[in-house]
């Protein structure tokens, strides 16, 4: 009797840790009632790549940022055509080769939003976010190659991370364009995913202004257990974007 109670108590320990590690609560967490469906207009589009190469954004062009970015930027990567932006990720002389793409204008609070569709392949980040730098405040939207049926939300406050929150979206986000946003307010954020709310935070909040920024990269190794391995297998592949939107109401 005592054996067959420590399996069920085994079974149901190991439920419980599968699902903190699947999706990390945080502890400010709200109920998202009454929260109003949230689509983006056409007059809150900042950036819409069919038009070509939008006014105040710029793709980076350096080695990039070292530890879990196991990869340089080229502006190369970064290609307005044919109706998107796209983000490539392939590699030169042995080196693999990112791309990053951002305003030079910095933005404080508001509706932030985008169409974006990203890489499904083991290893790769495709995102959205605000960054400020000094002091580091950052939003996330982020893309996990190895499962892009889910999107993971984060933020920093002075560099003080661990927020992450993985959403499970009921469909593969690899496979066509989807409006992702976050409102961020003073003391919440709150993410949508086509147009309805889906996380609220509440609580310290990022306070400084920062760029909108969208990245497309490869882990490092020992960030595998994260992404998924990279192995570098039929490169190049890409992460798509249609428009970025922006309001301050």
């Amino acid at each position: 009797m005592r054996s067959k109670k420590l399996i069920i108590l085994g079974m149901i320990l190991g439920l419980v840790l599968g699902t903190i590690g699947c999706t990390p609560a945080s502890s400010n967490s709200e109920p998202l009632d009454n929260i109003p469906d949230r689509w983006t207009t056409e007059e809150e589009k900042i950036a819409v790549f069919e038009e070509g190469h939008p006014e105040g954004f710029w793709a980076r062009n350096d080695r990039g940022n070292g530890g879990m970015f196991n990869c340089s930027f080229s502006k190369l990567n970064a290609i307005v055509a044919d109706g998107h932006l796209t983000l490539k990720l392939d590699q030169r002389n042995n080196n693999y080769v990112g791309a990053e793409y951002r305003t030079h204008q910095q933005y404080s609070y508001g509706f932030y939003s985008v169409s974006m569709k990203p890489a499904k392949c083991s290893g790769v980040i495709t995102s959205f976010f605000t960054y400020t730098g000094r002091p580091w405040d950052e939003i996330d939207i982020e893309f996990l190659g190895n499962d892009t049926t889910k999107v993971q939300f984060n933020y920093f406050v002075s560099g003080e991370g661990g927020h992450e929150y993985v959403y499970d979206l009921g469909f593969d986000a690899s496979e066509e364009f989807h409006e992702y946003a976050f409102d961020w307010q003073p003391d919440s954020i709150t993410w949508y995913v086509d147009g309805k709310a889906v996380y609220k935070v509440t609580g310290e909040m990022p306070q400084t202004a920062g760029h909108i920024m969208m990245n497309f990269w490869n882990v490092a190794d020992y960030k595998s257990n994260w992404a998924g391995k990279f192995e570098g297998k039929n490169l190049p592949i890409t992460a798509q974007y249609e428009w970025i939107g922006f309001s301050s109401e």
